[in-house]
Formats: C-alpha cells, structure tokens, sequence
C-alpha cells in the first residue's frame, strides 16, 4: 500500500509543479508586477506540491529502502508529466526522439532495480 501512497502523492506533486509552470510560461506576462503576482497567488500550490513530493519521497523509501532508486523513479514520472504538459498546454506532439529517450530512461529504472 505504501507503493501506491508514494506513487499517487509524487505524481500529484510533480503535476502540480508542472502544471502551474505550464500556465505561467503560456498565460503570464514577462512583466514583473504580474509574474509576482501569480508567484504570490502559486504560493499555495507550491506548498502542496512539495509536501506531497516530500511525503512521496519518504513513503517510497520506507516501502523499497533504495533512496536513489525512489528518486530516479520521480524523476523519470517528472519527465512524462512533462511531456504531458508540453501536449496539454502548448500542443506540442513528441517526436521518435522524445519517446526512445523516454524508454532509455525506464529501461535505465529497470537495469538499476535488477539484482
């Protein structure tokens, strides 16, 4: 059940911190009265983000005891969030390029939990 905990809290940390930077890159002005005004209004999200980061972090360690192991995992979900973004927000379609990547990194994730 912590498996399932730690994956739910990272993949909804990391979607909030990507999602909110999505937003701003697409919707907010360079100018620096708005960029801190939605920095202020974010301020919420972020901190909900990172507990659940954190909390992601410290219930995978404690199910699989590999802290490498339960970082490099968040950061490969972090990189098909991106990639999730980059799609939701400015239509971007992922090459061949993208997706070979994508699957080195996961089989990298598959060599590293290999005994």
């Amino acid at each position: 059940m912590l498996y399932f905990y730690s994956f739910a809290c990272l993949i909804g940390g990391l979607t909030i911190i990507n999602a909110t930077f999505s937003y701003q890159s697409k919707h907010i002005d360079l100018a620096f009265w708005s960029m801190l005004k939605f920095q202020l209004i974010a301020l919420p999200l972020f901190l909900t983000a990172n507990m659940l980061i954190g909390y992601g972090v410290k219930l995978g360690y404690k199910a699989l005891g590999n802290l490498t192991y339960v970082l490099s995992t968040s950061k490969g979900l972090e990189i098909l969030i991106s990639i999730v973004m980059g799609f939701l927000f400015m239509k971007e379609i992922p090459s061949w390029k993208t997706w070979v990547g994508l699957s080195i990194v996961l089989g990298g994730f598959v060599i590293a939990k290999l005994k």
